[in-house]
């Protein structure tokens, strides 16, 4: 099967900056905590204490994982009076979770 590349492809292919930025978000994707928190969160909003239940690790765990992925831009965070709601940052996230769950299911379905 022959794939295409795009012109937009192509541009961001030669810009060492958006390869290092890409890779950095596989990185974070590659973890199995952080992938439950952002399948969670693909889902809606969710406190630190909701994702900490989602994920079965402890609340300094679930903070750690999501200070790395704020840091990698993959989720944002607001303050609803004591408690911190963490968000996925933009629907590119959201596709990226979606993508990897179909892939694995599809591969598991084929094994």
């Amino acid at each position: 099967m022959e794939h295409t590349c795009d012109a937009e492809t192509e541009a961001f292919l030669a810009d060492d900056d958006v390869i290092y930025t890409a890779t950095q978000i596989f990185d974070a994707l590659s973890d199995f905590t952080r992938f439950q928190i952002l399948g969670a969160l693909s889902l809606g909003e969710r406190s630190v204490t909701e994702l900490q239940e989602v994920c079965h690790v402890s609340q300094s765990a679930v903070s750690h994982q999501l200070r790395l992925l704020r840091d990698r831009g993959l989720v944002t965070a607001r303050r609803e009076g004591q408690r911190s709601i963490y968000a996925i940052a933009d629907e590119h996230v959201v596709t990226l979770i979606q993508v990897g769950l179909e892939h694995a299911g599809h591969t598991f379905e084929e094994a």
